[in-house]
């Protein structure tokens, strides 16, 4: 069984800055990619940023020059430094983590619970 836990997640001043963390545990083989998304009240959920396990970064335009993905993968583990946030932040972030619990088994995506994160203006 595989747990996605998130946690860092709270109410912040526009301008201020928080960090996400996510750890994956269980019984993980391999983790690929791993990423943040997040989901707004009426809207869809959608990707924040994304890390693969060389480290190659992507990130959505909204938050490029703002947020920092990183992972630690000794750790099982994937961070989001937030800068400069933003009223629009505001959303439930999502952990997403691309992995194999089998030898021959294909990456299956799994969920974490999600944090929410308020940014006031």
């Amino acid at each position: 069984q595989v747990q996605v836990v998130e946690s860092g997640g709270g109410l912040v001043q526009a301008g201020g800055s928080l960090r996400l963390s996510c750890a994956a545990s269980g019984s993980i083989r391999s983790i690929y990619t791993m990423g943040w998304y997040r989901q707004a009240p009426g809207k869809q959920r959608d990707l924040v940023a994304g890390i693969t396990s060389g480290g190659t970064t992507n990130y959505a335009d909204s938050v490029k020059g703002r947020f920092t993905i990183s992972r630690d993968n000794a750790k099982n583990t994937v961070y989001l430094q937030m800068n400069s946030l933003k009223p629009e932040d505001t959303a439930v972030y999502y952990c997403n983590a691309d992995l194999t619990t089998a030898r021959w088994e294909s990456p299956r995506p799994y969920w974490g619970q999600g944090t929410q994160v308020t940014v006031s203006s």
